[in-house]
């Protein structure tokens, strides 16, 4: 286990033979440049966590020369050179530099978010010295930036209903990992916790209970909360298929009712011929676009029961009425109904790869995210139609393995393609589908794990032999802040 450690490993790094001393009393960071209240708060939060006690490994330790400047580092120049953005985008810059010299350091970035991705990593530098009882960081200098700007984590909260606070652990534990989107699958065939305020029967018949309910209060919440973390948070509701829980709360014509056994539930996906239909997803999208401050709605389409739709003979009859030949160009059909309806309201949309595979004609703005296993050749097919892509094949973190399957997750590589058009590789997503997770594993089930795919989302240059050790130290700094994270490579001892 490594001491002093960055993750995940930054782009550009050198370090000196020189430490410092940090005292806890007479440490503080500087503002120079431009602040806002998520300097402020940030400041002051990761002024709390540099002095939690530190990891100490002695055998790491005691191999290193520590030579001590005469001086202890009693001040970080924090130097922010453009005025805060409101919310994380996309393109936000998070890119920043660290030097640490043998009287002071600086950390400087042109965006907020750079500044708190440098925050990070200044407080993974910070350790203790060899008897345990002095904070100490490297002289080091760090210039850092990703390589992928969606580096996301999605939580499925439908399956399970997750507490708030549950999300808000969550949210910390990306951080400390340097992820920024978080996915909110909020909705699906189980149940509809998102309370609607357009469609309030919406969450009070189809949530598990009153108790099991996110309140616009809770998703602001979560979203202020994310904010100051520099994540976006982008929520997904999958249409036309997993939409068995809004038939309750819906209107009366939103679903297929699916005779002859093809779907348990009895009713099949969204019915795509009727009107009504769309005024109500255009009013329900209306509200969410409202609530979620990203320009990106995920749309799902993924696992559409289609053969509900075959076997209604008032669809087929609309079909052979509308010149629509074969269901493709069914569901087609409706697709082309939601992107009429989040173009209107100005909304990127992502889609799972089926509707990519299925020949949906879709806008070129629309974003695809990969699942599937045999994901190359999709990959290679999405990103020749021009299409910007996200990748999650591989990186599915509820398939729980015993031993060190963080390992595996360093084989999926998105930039690992040979097309030309690499520059629509927006980034990837680790996911947390909920059958078997609630709140009562869902942060040991998710780290280090998702810690391993940040690194992938993150770093530059890829070594999981490198990383093993790196990764022991993250799971302790993580457990010291509160995560209970499980252990990354067999025995070990985290002493903190």
């Amino acid at each position: 286990m490594t001491n002093g450690q960055v993750w995940p490993k930054p782009r550009l790094q050198h370090s000196y033979d020189q430490y410092l001393k940090l005292k806890p009393d007479n440490f503080h960071f500087q503002v120079t440049g431009y602040s806002c209240d998520i300097l402020d708060i940030q400041l002051k939060r990761y002024k709390r966590m540099l002095f939690l006690k530190a990891i100490n490994n002695n055998e790491y330790l005691n191999s290193l020369s520590m030579n001590f400047t005469n001086e202890p580092m009693k001040m970080l120049n924090v130097l922010l050179l453009n005025p805060c953005e409101d919310y994380p985008s996309l393109n936000m810059d998070e890119k920043y530099e660290i030097s640490i010299n043998d009287t002071n350091g600086i950390l400087l970035a042109n965006s907020i978010w750079g500044i708190l991705r440098g925050l990070e990593t200044f407080s993974q530098l910070v350790t203790l010295d060899k008897d345990g009882s002095t904070f100490v960081i490297r002289c080091t200098s760090i210039t850092d930036y990703p390589k992928f700007s969606h580096r996301g984590f999605l939580l499925d909260t439908s399956r399970h209903f997750y507490p708030v606070k549950s999300i808000l652990d969550t949210l910390d534990a990306m951080s400390y990992s340097k992820l920024n989107v978080f996915h909110w699958h909020i909705v699906d065939d189980h149940s509809f916790p998102f309370q609607s305020r357009a469609f309030p029967n919406l969450s009070k018949k189809g949530a598990y209970g009153h108790s099991a309910i996110y309140t616009i209060n809770d998703v602001k919440l979560i979203i202020e909360h994310a904010k100051i973390l520099g994540i976006r948070v982008i929520p997904e509701f999958d249409t036309p298929g997993h939409a068995s829980s809004w038939r309750l709360g819906g209107i009366p014509s939103l679903l297929i009712n699916c005779s002859n056994n093809i779907d348990p539930n009895n009713f099949g996906p969204i019915d795509p011929t009727v009107q009504e239909n769309y005024d109500f997803i255009r009013t329900l999208f209306t509200e969410v676009g409202e609530v979620f401050k990203d320009q990106y709605l995920h749309l799902g389409g993924d696992e559409v029961v289609t053969a509900c739709w075959s076997n209604d003979k008032r669809v087929q009859a609309f079909m052979q009425n509308n010149n629509i030949s074969n269901i493709t160009e069914l569901e087609s059909y409706y697709f082309k109904n939601i992107f009429n309806i989040t173009r209107t309201l100005e909304t990127v949309p992502i889609v799972w790869e089926e509707v990519f595979d299925e020949n949906i004609r879709l806008d070129p703005n629309v974003v695809v995210q990969i699942w599937k296993n045999d994901f190359n050749e999709t990959l290679q097919k999405v990103l020749e139609s021009g299409h910007p892509v996200l990748l999650s094949s591989c990186w599915y973190l509820n398939y729980i393995q015993y031993g060190a399957n963080w390992m595996n997750y360093y084989s999926c590589d998105p930039s690992n393609t040979t097309t030309n058009r690499s520059d629509l590789i927006l980034g990837g997503e680790a996911c947390m589908w909920s059958e078997f997770v609630d709140d009562t594993n869902v942060l040991p089930f998710s780290w280090p794990s998702g810690c391993a795919v940040a690194e992938v989302l993150w770093s530059h240059v890829l070594n999981k032999t490198e990383a093993a050790a790196r990764l022991e130290e993250h799971v302790c700094r993580m457990k010291r802040r509160g995560i209970p994270a499980r252990p990354a490579n067999g025995p070990n001892y985290c002493s903190y």
